[in-house]
């Protein structure tokens, strides 16, 4: 794996045209290993206490500066100097393509969320945020409390399960894609792509860049169909925008509806699958929760939720910025081009912001965390993971009381990839439980 610190000593210019340079030691712990990835916190730590605004060479070859610090993390993301759009990127042609979602700029997917600024991003966000207010999401609650139930009938008379491949991805697979208004006699094949993403996240881009072109092909056929069949779902919303002059191209909602996919469903994933494993792990934090839910109370279930998303995220880096004037972070110069990485994962550890960090502690008040970002950038889909992850947690807690880990915590693998955080696999067992669920 890439050890990112060049030897003692080492000058590294830092192009900001101010005449400064960075030293980059040695000393440091080495980044993006499989140890790494299993537990990246005590590197976190150390970065935060002796590097907090770190340059480094990623596993794609491309080099970022990585900000580690709370408050510095916070003045980054709501930063307008750093762009979201890859255009500024300072690095060549071939560094340029191996940032952003693998793909997406062969499959003319770049006219999206992550990737534009001001105006556009103002437009478009304007457009596509009519479908996550606070009552269109109350409104898909049932539904989501259907989809849990059902998956979790299909398996609770086995006694045991793979939490990650049985329920925490199935069910915001399904989610988005009645969001969107993806047909049901569809969605399974959406599964399938989106697995193929999920199965290559950490691997050769080209995997993901197969997948990215069959969903780009398939949205554009779906758009061309929904024209003469508007409904009550996002690509119809997004349609009639058009048509009626917010002058929504093609690509635009394609792009839209593509990012919404493969960034929605990814981290309801992980806040499922590390969220239960944290409870796991746990086991007094846990058992407070399931004697709140037990009582039929809700606060714990709420704080808890967001406990959980700063303990152990489903997004470890928030996506590109690069700087588009010479500005400082954290006393570091930073270079006009320079690709800038929030590690929302240490950022959330930081005891200069939380008490005891590294504890959970699923009363915590004031946790505002960075777990969804901050600024403009804020995560559209928040309230719709939120929700996902409540309703799910919740009912597995309910219906398998005496959940528990079915492996050696240290035999389990995390899937590879530098934004998200999350489990290849969760394998779980508990009391076999009838099909058919208990009233809620």
């Amino acid at each position: 794996m890439f050890d990112p610190c060049q030897p003692a000593d080492a000058q590294a210019p830092c192009g900001c045209g101010y005449g400064h340079h960075v030293n980059v030691s040695n000393t440091g712990p080495e980044l993006f290993t499989w140890e790494f990835a299993s537990d990246p916190y005590p590197a976190y730590a150390w970065l935060r206490e002796h590097s907090p605004v770190h340059w480094t060479k990623l596993p794609s070859g491309v080099e970022a500066w990585l900000v580690t610090r709370y408050a510095d993390a916070r003045q980054a993301l709501a930063d307008q100097r750093l762009s979201k759009n890859p255009d500024h990127h300072a690095g060549d042609a071939q560094g340029k393509s191996r940032t952003g979602i693998p793909g997406e700029r062969s499959a003319n997917l770049m006219t999206h969320l992550l990737n534009i600024d001001p105006p556009d991003h103002t437009r478009l966000r304007r457009l596509v945020s009519k479908a996550f207010t606070p009552r269109r999401v109350a409104e898909f609650e049932p539904r989501v409390q259907e989809l849990t139930d059902s998956l979790i009938d299909r398996f609770a008379p086995q006694g045991q399960a793979d939490l990650i491949h049985d329920f925490a991805f199935p069910l915001p697979i399904y989610a988005i894609c009645d969001l969107l208004g993806v047909p049901r006699e569809d969605q399974d094949d959406f599964r399938d792509w989106a697995g193929m993403m999920i199965r290559h996240g950490g691997g050769p881009r080209g995997g993901v860049a197969r997948s990215v072109k069959k969903i780009r092909g398939y949205l554009a056929e779906l758009i061309h169909r929904k024209r003469g069949d508007l409904g009550d779902d996002l690509i119809s919303d997004l349609i009639r925008a058009s048509d009626h002059g917010e002058h929504l191209t093609e690509n635009e909602a394609a792009a839209m509806c593509f990012v919404l996919l493969f960034a929605g469903f990814e981290t309801t994933i992980n806040l499922l699958g590390n969220g239960t494993y944290a409870l796991l792990r746990n086991p007094d934090q846990r058992a407070r929760l399931q004697n709140s839910i037990e009582r039929g109370e809700t606060e714990l279930l709420d704080t808890g939720i967001e406990e959980l998303l700063r303990y152990d995220g489903p997004v470890e880096l928030a996506t590109w910025r690069y700087a588009t004037e010479p500005l400082v972070i954290g006393g570091q110069p930073i270079a006009v081009g320079d690709p800038v990485l929030v590690v929302l994962a240490a950022a959330d550890r930081d005891p200069a912001r939380f008490a005891a960090p590294d504890s959970l502690d699923l009363s915590r008040g004031d946790n505002q965390h960075l777990g969804y970002g901050h600024g403009i950038h804020y995560c559209l889909g928040a309230p719709l993971a939120r929700l996902e992850g409540r309703t799910g947690l919740e009912t597995l807690l309910r219906r398998l009381p005496d959940l528990e880990l079915a492996a050696d915590p240290a035999d389990l693998r995390w899937r590879g990839g530098l934004i998200m955080r999350g489990l290849r696999d969760l394998p779980v067992r508990f009391t076999p439980a009838r099909a058919g669920h208990p009233p809620v």
